[in-house]
């Protein structure tokens, strides 16, 4: 069985918030996200997989006493307050929930092809051998050059 069937509504939710343009998604790009994720959780247990669509049904009920409505009822601007207090939950497990799932999320957002074209994104399993000005434009970085044994330049 797939993880986000039975939770589909409140994952688009989540993900709508998390991710502003999918918002205006259509099926297809939707289809292509939740693909994503599912094919990255087919590798988890099953007690992972089932933990995720409990704390996905979680997330839909958490606002009922406060705002009087399930998450998938709330608009855009409260689910963003509401996941904006759970992030900062003092429940290390609450915190660990949305920014595990808002992971997921942007697995599914940014591997799309046409986003990682939009984006720029040229990653390839070959490396920089498979970009054919990869011999001009790869930077020659030293360790000093590169964060951690970072030098400043002499006056």
């Amino acid at each position: 069985m797939l993880v986000l069937e039975p939770v589909r509504p409140i994952f688009r939710t989540f993900a709508a918030a998390v991710v502003p343009e999918l918002r205006s998604a259509d099926p297809n790009e939707w289809s292509e996200i939740e693909q994503e994720v599912e094919r990255a959780l087919i590798e988890r247990p099953n007690n992972v997989r089932r933990q995720l669509a409990s704390f996905l049904r979680l997330l839909d009920w958490w606002p009922l006493p406060r705002h009087g409505k399930r998450l998938t009822k709330l608009d855009s601007d409260k689910v963003v307050a509401v996941l904006r207090t759970m992030e900062r939950h003092p429940l290390l497990l609450i915190r660990r929930g949305i920014w595990g799932l808002r992971t997921l999320v942007f697995l599914g957002y940014y591997t799309r092809a046409d986003v990682a074209a939009f984006i720029g994104y040229r990653a390839h399993r070959d490396g920089w051998s498979a970009r054919p000005e990869s011999a001009r434009e790869r930077p020659s970085a030293t360790p000093q050059d590169v964060g951690i044994i970072h030098k400043r330049p002499s006056a």
